[in-house]
């Protein structure tokens, strides 16, 4: 066990693309902890799909040793976050993990929007923060004005911000003094019953389960018989270790250490993140607060691409489950799409994850439906339903409520106009605008979730070109003035393309599926109407015309009534089969109506 005195526990709290995995690894090579020859870049960040998109999706840790300038050896233990949004959850347990966390700042970019959200989660859990401007070597830093920045919109003195590169090592020495000094030692009592927080599973093949935990009270031992609180399931340490950053048993942690914990589970849903590990001969009465579920915010039909791949998708997304709890999955059939699956996630970067995980890493190819969001509906006879799929929707509802986000905004001032405009085209309403700088605002919106998850960032990035940062937080439910819009092909709904829409739009959105679906579906050997309706009224309706065969190609001259009747029985015979043909819609079709949002 480690004496408390030496031990930093911190995390480093930052936007995407500010220099969190640099500084990471930077820490990692100054310490010693990976030998020169297997260094390489985000060395924390093990997926591939986390290098690519240069971001962070599982928490990672690691512990550093670093010698003061007393000669004392100090215990760092650095705990990796999330950036985004969508992990909003699993950051908030990180950070109560530790004592500390850096707040790290772009010298170029200046404060971003989840670099204010995270710096709050940090405040709440009452850390010590310690700004840090990053980035000092490029010819477009402007380290004072951001320090500034710093002070104006989190209050942290100016003076105390240290300047550093990640890339280049300037100021590192002096960051990892500056830890040791600011950062509070950790608190804790070996002789109380354990208490250690889970704050991050994964999966692996062949020890099953490993949880990421930190002691808070008591001692974790290799062997002891142990409860999850939170799921009151009953395990045993199968392993104990702490993250060099290799993987290294040990036989105790003790109070304030950082480790990982084999308990021998199969799936991660057992170990959820933010439960409370204790014995089960002499456990703790309370749990450490803060848990809770994590639930799904945006949901989406997930189908194969061929029908036969059914049993593939399913168990992809049970092998998937094994190792990301955080999503949620049941099967639904649909009319057009056939046999698939509703999946529900905690936002719509942690879809893309889990769709491009599927189709990278299971090799099944996926069509998926427009996202959604989770509704509230209040029936006539007074009943109350959540629904998350729109073909659910019936008609007769008392009312009907949807999920609200607070929206902050932090841009250039010189696109402050069109951010506005785009906001107030997305039913949000204004609550707060406050200049920052000179040339910078921050603006803050109550919007429909709805509204953002489908194509909401891209174009906010493309109208300021990359310059406007967003974060928003749930606000709970409101009521809205919505309507069901169906499609039907041939007179027959087809539930895929069911969507709620603001009934002032509804005409709108029928009326561009209407026109993109007549591009999209070939032609029949009859007439095939497309019509959008609204409670039982259609509302636009186009048509794709028949292939027309030339039954009067054999006919040189003669009678003309002979021509007619060769015609009408044409035109009774196409009517026949109206009747009873079904309307063929390619996969292609599919695929490109649902992105009409995007389009």
């Amino acid at each position: 066990m480690t004496q408390l005195e030496t031990i930093r526990n911190f995390s480093i709290i930052a936007h995407i693309d500010h220099g969190k995995s640099t500084l990471a690894d930077r820490f990692l090579q100054m310490s010693g902890a990976v030998p020169e020859r297997e260094m390489r870049e985000q060395f924390l960040d093990s997926m591939d799909l986390e290098r690519e998109r240069g971001i962070t999706i599982k928490a990672q840790t690691v512990r550093i040793h670093h010698r003061g300038t007393d000669g004392t050896v100090y215990h760092l233990n650095l705990i990796d976050t999330p950036g985004h949004v969508d992990f909003g959850y699993e950051v908030s347990r990180s950070l109560y993990a530790c004592e500390g966390a850096l707040l790290l700042v772009d010298a170029a970019q200046g404060i971003e929007a989840q670099t204010l959200a995270n710096a709050l989660l940090a405040v709440e859990a009452d850390l010590e923060l310690v700004p840090v401007i990053n980035k000092i070597d490029l010819p477009s830093a402007e380290p004072e004005r951001v320090a500034e920045e710093v002070e104006s919109l989190i209050g942290l003195p100016a003076e105390d911000c240290l300047m550093i590169s990640a890339k280049t090592g300037e100021g590192v020495d002096e960051l990892l003094a500056a830890i040791i000094e600011r950062v509070p030692s950790p608190k804790g009592d070996v002789r109380a019953p354990l208490r250690a927080l889970v704050f991050d599973s994964h999966y692996d093949q062949y020890r099953g389960v490993v949880t990421n935990v930190r002691i808070m009270d008591g001692t974790l031992g290799t062997g002891d018989s142990l409860v999850l609180m939170a799921s009151k399931t009953e395990v045993s340490a199968d392993e104990v270790g702490v993250y060099t950053p290799l993987p290294r048993s040990v036989a105790t942690l003790g109070p304030g250490e950082v480790g990982y914990l084999v308990p021998g589970l199969k799936s991660v849903a057992e170990a959820k993140v933010g439960d409370t590990v204790t014995t089960r001969a002499r456990g703790a009465d309370e749990p450490l607060p803060g848990y809770k579920e994590p639930h799904p915010v945006v949901f989406c039909g997930m189908y194969p691409a061929e029908g036969q791949d059914y049993s593939e998708l399913r168990d992809a997304l049970e092998r998937l489950h094994v190792n990301d709890a955080s999503f949620t999955w049941e099967p639904e059939t649909s009319g057009a799409l056939g046999f698939g699956f509703r999946v529900g996630f905690l936002g719509l970067l942690h879809m893309e994850i889990i769709r491009e995980r599927l189709e990278r890493e299971y090799e099944v190819t996926i069509v998926a439906t427009a996202p959604t969001v989770e509704y509230q509906v209040l029936t006539a006879g007074g009943d109350q339903l959540v629904i998350d799929n729109p073909s659910l929707l019936e008609p007769g509802f008392e009312e009907i409520r949807e999920p609200y986000v607070e929206a902050t905004f932090l841009l250039p001032a010189e696109y402050l106009g069109t951010v506005l405009e785009l906001c107030q085209g997305r039913r949000g309403v204004q609550t707060k605008l406050d200049y920052v700088s000179e040339d910078r605002v921050e603006l803050d919106y109550h919007m429909p979730l709805a509204e953002i998850i489908t194509d909401f960032f891209d174009v906010l990035k493309s109208r300021t070109r990359g310059y406007a940062s967003f974060d928003y937080e749930p606000l709970g439910y409101r009521p809205g003035d919505l309507a069901r819009v169906d499609i039907l092909l041939n007179g027959e709904p087809v539930d895929a393309f069911s969507s709620i829409v603001p009934k002032d739009r509804a005409y709108r959105y029928g009326r561009r599926m209407v026109e993109k679906l007549r591009e999209l579906i070939p032609r029949q050997l009859f007439d095939v109407p497309i019509q959008a309706a609204q409670g039982g009224r259609i509302i636009a309706r186009e048509t794709v015309k028949a292939r027309r065969k030339d039954v009067l190609a054999k006919c040189y001259g003669g009678d003309v009534t002979r021509k007619r009747k060769l015609l009408e029985k044409q035109k009774e015979g196409k009517k026949r089969m109206r009747s009873i043909g079904r309307v063929e819609v390619p996969q292609e079709a599919f695929i490109s109506a649902l992105r009409i949002d995007r389009d």
